[in-house]
């Protein structure tokens, strides 16, 4: 028998300036999914793909973050969103995009994975599979928050395709104050108004098995037809016998570093242990500036996560006892 371990994320990138009261929120939803998570590995001996789909699963429920209910909004006012699952036991996964009216798409990854021939749908492919599969579905205005529509009217104003930084709707001339002189610049904006709340959870059961999910809007503001980092497997998702990992941030770096594959690589290959593989990975494989986070544990037990923005939603439990519930560095 192993040690089980469980991390989760709401995403990198938050700006020190964002409210006390959102961040105590954020921090007690995140709270609630790491007792969720490691209660179930505790006491109902669920598999590490079982858990990571129920956490995932509680987040997109709470418009909290950005995915399910929270998700932003597309150029054109609609909600597009994209999840996957991945087993590393044999490496299996599902990957979904383009999804507007299913309440959980990381359930719906998993059915990919599991009742079709294949390993990832989109758009009308995947909502008509949805329909097949008999899963929960909603209208728009569900998904359609009043602060989402606030935030995709100054993303349109700024010209911009904002990430989701989840302060007041007042004003981009507010929430843009940068005090450095070369502020960090994330697509042309200043790195102050970006918090990309994508969200993930990786779990590693008492048996050994590693597990990843990670679901999100995207972008605000995002062309439609836009496909982030999140359902693809090696950028923002994946796992093996050796790890799981979950990525958040400017989705086409991930994708170009293919970040969460090559922390597995440099821990095979390389010789490297998880935190070690993780550091090197947030350092060496995002070019051009970019801006990125990831939470992983290891088939041993272990726990590491990094990131290169000013801060990342995250929670962590092990069967050691060790908790953490953090944001800033």
């Amino acid at each position: 028998m192993g040690r089980w371990a469980i991390a989760v994320h709401g995403g990198a990138g938050i700006d020190p300036k964002l409210p006390l009261e959102r961040q105590e929120k954020a921090k007690h939803l995140l709270a609630r999914c790491v007792n969720l998570g490691a209660s179930a590995l505790r006491t109902n001996n669920l598999s590490a793909l079982d858990v990571v789909e129920l956490v995932v699963r509680e987040l997109e429920t709470d418009p909290v973050f950005n995915s399910g209910q929270g998700s932003v909004l597309t150029e054109k006012g609609t909600v597009e969103m994209e999840a996957s699952i991945m087993d590393g036991l044999k490496r299996r996964f599902g990957a979904v995009s383009g999804l507007s009216t299913v309440k959980n798409p990381i359930s719906l990854a998993r059915l990919v994975m599991e009742k079709s021939p294949h390993s990832y749908l989109a758009f009308s492919g995947a909502e008509e599979f949805a329909r097949q599969q008999g899963v929960e579905m909603m209208e728009n205005e569900y998904f359609i928050t009043q602060d989402n529509v606030g935030m995709l009217k100054q993303a349109k104003e700024a010209n911009a395709i904002l990430f989701d930084y989840r302060i007041p709707t007042t004003g981009l001339e507010n929430c843009c104050a940068v005090e450095a002189d070369n502020p960090t610049m994330m697509n042309g904006l200043p790195m102050s108004v970006y918090a990309p709340e994508t969200v993930g959870c990786v779990v590693v059961d008492k048996e050994g098995r590693c597990a990843a999910a990670t679901s999100t809007g995207g972008l605000i503001n995002k062309m439609v037809g836009r496909i982030g980092d999140s359902p693809i497997i090696g950028s923002g998702t994946y796992a093996c016998k050796l790890c799981a990992i979950s990525c958040t941030g400017e989705g086409e770096a991930i994708l170009r570093g293919t970040l969460a594959r090559d922390v597995a690589a440099v821990m095979e290959y390389k010789d490297l242990r998880l935190q070690e593989a993780v550091n090197f990975v947030i350092k060496e494989r995002l070019d051009d500036g970019g801006k990125a986070g990831l939470i992983a544990v290891s088939n041993n037990g272990e726990v590491a996560y990094g990131f290169n923005t000013n801060g990342m939603f995250r929670g962590s439990a092990t069967e050691d006892g060790f908790t953490e519930i953090g944001i800033w560095e």
